[in-house]
């Protein structure tokens, strides 16, 4: 882990330009980075499909979890982008290339998207953009992307950006609000040898 740590700090993850959008890493420092984090993840469309491991509340504890998204870039395991317009430099949204294992060349991709930028393209737009920067610039060979079964949304939007359908993992999640019940997921993958996707 020591050399891929070296190799983050002198090459940190670069922001990401591309389809009208502007992915930087997340800031925790920033309060308005705090803010729209946190609102983000309060979303009730946010809690209906995820139960984080970690739960955020208050403002204190999403600056806590950015704070160690950040570590986790510099451990070169995970790569956490805030999803900006790029004209207006608005929030829409995050998305991350989680668990990054630089062996196997595999990563977990998962995002959300603020309610006022649903509809547009955003989710497409920077799934995309990441999955291309991961699978090339970052030299991974494989991207899996879960979500809860029954979010046909965040389904299609796999589908349309090459991330095919592969199977149900079955109790894989925790249910919406709990942690003594489990759901199934919708595993996709996308490879490094599949077709780019053009939009």
């Amino acid at each position: 882990m020591a050399h891929i740590r070296e190799r983050s700090l002198q090459h940190p993850f670069p922001e990401l330009n591309g389809h009208g959008l502007r992915l930087r890493p997340w800031d925790a420092d920033a309060d308005s980075d705090v803010r729209d984090w946190l609102r983000g993840v309060s979303d009730p469309e946010f809690q209906r499909w995820n139960t984080p491991l970690r739960p955020v509340t208050d403002v204190a504890g999403a600056r806590d979890l950015l704070r160690s998204r950040a570590e986790d870039a510099q451990d070169g395991v995970c790569a956490s982008y805030r999803i900006t317009d790029a004209a207006a430099g608005t929030t829409l949204g995050h998305i991350g290339v989680n668990d990054i294992d630089h062996v196997l060349g595999v990563a977990r991709v998962g995002y959300w998207i603020l309610p006022e930028a649903r509809g547009h393209g955003v989710a497409t737009r920077a799934l995309t953009l990441a999955a291309r920067w991961a699978l090339t610039d970052l030299g991974l060979h494989r991207l899996e992307l879960g979500h809860a079964l029954g979010h046909d949304a965040s389904c299609r939007i796999a589908e349309r950006c090459g991330f095919p359908a592969e199977g149900t993992l079955r109790g894989a999640m925790f249910e919406a609000g709990r942690r003594d019940a489990f759901r199934d997921v919708h595993l996709h993958g996308r490879l490094a040898t599949d077709p780019e996707v053009r939009l």
